[in-house]
């Protein structure tokens, strides 16, 4: 439905954007993952029409959409990562103002407001200005602001960055139910994993201005396939105990958060009485062990050597 060959982004003497190919066939939620500077902001930007590539093609339904970017407008709604919405006016006069934009008028204005209220669950605050609303439900409202064209394909750059749960989850189950049901394409970027392994068919991942891994779930993890995840909580953090981690041959990642420090191994390395070892040394005591297969949290970690969150 959507390809994007070989785009380039260059800014002066800094390349944004380094050869970037990926697809999106209709009806597939995909990810777009990498760490903060990866280029993912500019790629959507130009798979968006909002600047053109340097170099590459942008294409839809195998039109080529840099010389006419309103095929591309007419069927793609965008959810930025700011919220983008007139805090004045309330949740409908938001939604009627957008749908004006595009073309609706009278009663089929009507009714498609309507429809996306329900669909973003405001029908019941439509009147009230958008700058009384919470964190999640402003999230929600920039939602349906990119409902309001009918899209075919929808980008979300973020869209649950700062909210709290209850709406977090309900923009989630929104995003499938626009998928499953109106079979709508969503290119999805998150800084949170789960979000990503609940919602997306394919993934790629993204480091400083190139794809450097795309697949299925399953296919991403199996990169790690011949490695453990230990994951191991200590009373205390200790540079020396990491410096050690860090150093060891056998060691490809090591990973700390809060009380938590996680290292990848091959499967065949006994590594424990070692790592139990250097704690000692270190004068750290280890207060429990999990070993487990890599998730896509430590394949990214692998791939880019920082966490999504950087």
């Amino acid at each position: 439905m959507l390809e994007v060959v070989n785009i380039t982004k260059q800014y002066k003497k800094t390349k944004a954007v380094n050869g970037v190919n990926l697809f999106l066939e209709k009806g597939e939620t995909v990810g777009l993952l990498g760490p903060n500077g990866a280029g993912k902001s500019t790629t959507i930007s130009m798979i968006s029409s909002l600047i053109p590539p340097t170099s590459g093609d942008i294409r839809v339904f195998n039109e080529s959409i840099l010389k006419k970017p309103q095929t591309l407008r007419d069927i793609l709604g965008i959810v930025p990562q700011e919220i983008a919405v007139y805090m004045e006016l309330s949740a409908k006069e938001n939604l009627m103002f957008f749908g004006r934009l595009h073309g609706l008028r009278g009663e089929k204005l009507g009714k498609k407001v309507q429809e996306v209220l329900e669909i973003i669950g405001l029908s019941d605050r439509q009147n009230d200005q958008a700058k009384t609303f919470s964190g999640g439900m402003k999230r929600r409202l920039n939602i349906g602001v990119a409902l309001m064209n009918d899209p075919q394909i929808i980008i979300m750059d973020e869209p649950t960055v700062g909210i709290d749960p209850q709406s977090r989850n309900h923009i989630l189950e929104t995003v499938r139910r626009l998928n499953e049901e109106k079979q709508m394409t969503v290119l999805y970027t998150s800084h949170y994993m789960e979000e990503v392994e609940y919602l997306c068919d394919r993934i790629y991942i993204m480091d400083k201005g190139d794809i450097i891994a795309s697949g299925t779930k399953d296919e991403i993890k199996n990169i790690l396939s011949a490695e453990n995840t230990i994951q191991m909580k200590v009373t205390i953090h200790d540079e020396s105990f990491i410096t050690l981690l860090k150093n060891h041959p056998s060691i490809s990642n090591v990973m700390v958060q809060d009380k938590v420090v996680t290292v990848l191994v091959p499967k065949q390395v006994h590594i424990l009485p070692e790592l139990f070892k250097s704690a000692d040394q270190c004068k750290v005591m280890i207060t429990s062990v999990e070993v487990k297969t890599p998730t896509l949290e430590d394949v990214f970690l692998h791939l880019t050597g920082r966490q999504l969150r950087d």
